[in-house]
């Protein structure tokens, strides 16, 4: 009887091992606090540990405090270590860092300087280190300046792409009111289409080498990539997304090597992401076109996971930013099957925005986003088994 019992026990153990919850972990990285925090990065290192950043100041363009933050949490660990500075520019605000390890195993932090308070004079800047698996900030062996040329072929694009989409009156951009006739003429001016292009989401690395660094434009309203074919030693301009105000585009590959791109909607109604997808490796993109995801004019960001799969973390309103989910798709975009939230509340008591998504080499799933609520400001970090996404109800 006794070794029946056992067997028994042995047996529910097991199947209680079978059918266990996929993980699923969420802290802050640091405790709410006073100050404006937002568009947070985050990587794996290759010895396990997380590191992350963000931009923290009193504002955003024009607040010159604004510099970017990072902490790690070790391998092993449950916690964050405290925040470090990562680039500051004296007297400049400085926003919209990514982090990305390359092929080579360096890291590359990336971010906007802004000048004269405006977007659209950004200037987009990077730091590299090997050395960034110890205690605190990475010990950077090399800063530089990207400047990507736009030739007249850009204006040409950008005319035929508004022609074509016919945008709606009351359209937003710095150089185009009204739209889009002011927007094709500053498409002619060189020192305007070669300036103001930011970074918001993770490069993706290509089977060739080449890496694509997504960028946007709120003076254009309008998005493109860097492109690098020789591991960051030069970059160049692809050709632009255009689009009724396509911007913050986060890409992923398809497996026949189509590229994708999901882009911010800050354009007309309908509140809805836009697609735009590249048949030659990311140096020309179609026209963006709105698809059936909402999109409130927040940034979201897709990841495609080592399975095929792909997970998408947006905000899932047409109104504000108080809801934030990931979905998970396993037909490339076609339908997105599974659903569930990472955070949501009422209106008005919080917001969370601005993710962004990787897939570590063990599997799991890592987010990081701007979590605000009335008790203060802070970035959240979530990370899960693509299973914990897949348990949901099928939406």
């Amino acid at each position: 009887m006794c070794r029946l019992l056992v067997v028994i026990s042995i047996a529910a153990a097991a199947s209680l091992t079978a059918f266990a919850a996929p993980r699923y972990s969420a802290e802050l990285i640091f405790p709410e606090q006073d100050k404006h925090v937002h568009g947070s990065s985050i990587v794996v290192c290759s010895n396990g540990d997380l590191l992350a950043c963000w931009f923290q100041g009193s504002g955003e363009r024009s607040a010159d405090d604004v510099r970017i933050m990072g902490a790690r949490m070790k391998k092993g660990e449950t916690s964050w270590s405290e925040p470090f500075l990562m680039a500051d520019t004296p007297d400049f605000p400085d926003c919209n860092p990514v982090l990305f390890i390359d092929p080579q195993g360096r890291l590359w932090l990336f971010w906007i300087t802004v000048q004269g308070h405006r977007w659209e004079l950004s200037l987009l800047k990077y730091r590299r280190a090997t050395e960034y698996q110890g205690n605190g900030a990475p010990k950077w062996d090399w800063q530089d300046v990207i400047l990507l040329r736009q030739s007249d072929a850009f204006a040409d694009t950008l005319k035929r792409g508004l022609e074509e989409l016919m945008p709606e009156e009351g359209m937003w951009s710095e150089y185009a009111l009204p739209y889009p006739r002011m927007l094709k003429e500053a498409a002619k001016d060189q020192f305007k289409r070669e300036t103001g292009w930011m970074t918001r989401t993770v490069p993706v690395v290509l089977p060739s080498g080449r890496i694509l660094l997504p960028l946007y434009s709120d003076g254009f309203n309008t998005s493109m990539m860097a492109i690098t074919d020789d591991g960051g030693e030069s970059w160049r301009a692809s050709g632009p997304i255009v689009g009724l105000g396509p911007i913050q585009p986060t890409v992923v590959a398809k497996r026949d090597g189509t590229l994708v791109a999901y882009m911010r909607d800050s354009g007309a109604l309908p509140m809805r992401a836009l697609m735009s997808t590249s048949n030659d490796n990311g140096d020309t993109w179609s026209f963006a076109r709105d698809t059936d995801i909402v999109n409130p004019g927040s940034s979201l960001a897709v990841c495609g996971l080592k399975d095929g799969r792909w997970v998408m973390v947006y905000n899932d309103s047409e109104a504000d930013r108080r809801s934030l989910a990931a979905m998970m798709s396993d037909d490339e975009g076609k339908t997105w099957k599974w659903s569930r939230h990472l955070d949501r509340t009422e209106s008005g008591k919080g917001s969370y925005a601005y993710p962004c998504v990787i897939q570590s080499t063990d599997g799991t799933v890592h987010v990081t986003y701007s979590y605000d609520s009335e008790a203060g400001a802070s970035i959240k970090h979530t990370a899960f088994e693509p299973a914990w996404i897949a348990e949901a109800v099928a939406k």
